[in-house]
């Protein structure tokens, strides 16, 4: 009798109620034993928003761009936008590493593919950027800085979380095998946080810093691709521009693709390092 050979692919694709259930699971005990519970989820990015607001608008006064409208300036929903990516991205590499080693135990014992903790972890962390982004998009109605460029955020969104997700797979892998990644990662991720146009507009960035193009590469970055084009949506209601959606479409599509098969061929024995 021939055995039935699955792609990785549709492997996963089976296993999406398991999937669901590890999401919702994440979600649900995120916030166990929590008097305000899932109000955090409201309350951390205000909270966040409020200490960079502080320190950034009122201590060193940058000074937002005028808003879509014509009329608004406002340094914390211009903050807001950008936030709103980093904290997308942020939460998936972090988390699809956090996941694919605390589900060592049920790797153990149930046979399932070891791309479904990161994939639910992405899950969840989409759930709280799309409670971020309805918050801002909130704030630009009542602000009166609102347009039907707000209905094209999702597909940003989904962009951003193939992105995420195809590093995120890659990473996890590599933390299972050397727990030096986490530490490293921890690092990279804060100094990528101030290496990205989010609290200090992209214009203050030195073209050249010893040799090097500097303001260049900052600019072509995909995390600083995407907090402009989230700029655009929310803050300046326009379009980006066509190069930058070709941009993001690619290098997303690419990634995710590149951290699949990276990730396919690396996790084969994953439970028992685990």
């Amino acid at each position: 009798m021939k055995l039935e050979r699955v792609s990785p692919t549709a492997d996963v694709w089976r296993h999406r109620a398991l999937i669901a259930n590890l999401a919702r699971r994440e979600l649900d005990s995120k916030y166990k034993r929590s008097l305000l519970g899932r109000f955090w989820s409201l309350l951390n990015p205000a909270l966040t928003l409020l200490i960079y607001t502080v320190v950034f608008g009122t201590f060193l006064r940058q000074q937002p761009p005028v808003a879509g409208n014509g009329e608004l300036k406002s340094f914390a929903l211009y903050l807001f936008a950008a936030l709103v990516i980093w904290n997308f991205f942020n939460a998936v590499i972090v988390g699809a590493m956090s996941a694919l080693t605390g589900a060592g135990p049920l790797l153990k014992k149930v046979a399932f593919p070891p791309a479904c903790p990161p994939i639910a972890n992405s899950l969840t962390a989409l759930n709280q950027a799309g409670i971020e982004a309805a918050i801002l998009a909130v704030a630009m109605i009542v602000l009166g800085n609102a347009s039907w460029t707000f209905l094209l955020y999702p597909v940003l969104l989904v962009l951003l979380l193939a992105f995420a997700l195809g590093l995120g797979l890659v990473l996890s892998v590599g933390n299972v095998y050397f727990r030096d990644v986490g530490y490293l990662v921890g690092v990279a991720m804060q100094l990528l946080f101030y290496a990205t146009p989010i609290i200090y507009p992209l214009n203050i960035v030195p073209a050249r810093v010893g040799g090097f193009p500097a303001a260049a590469i900052i600019r072509w970055s995909p995390l600083s691709q995407f907090s402009a084009a989230s700029r655009s949506l929310f803050y300046a209601l326009e379009l980006p521009s066509a190069s930058t959606c070709i941009y993001l479409v690619l290098v997303s599509g690419f990634t995710l693709m590149a951290g699949w098969m990276i990730f396919g061929r690396t996790s084969i024995n994953v439970a028992e390092e685990l």
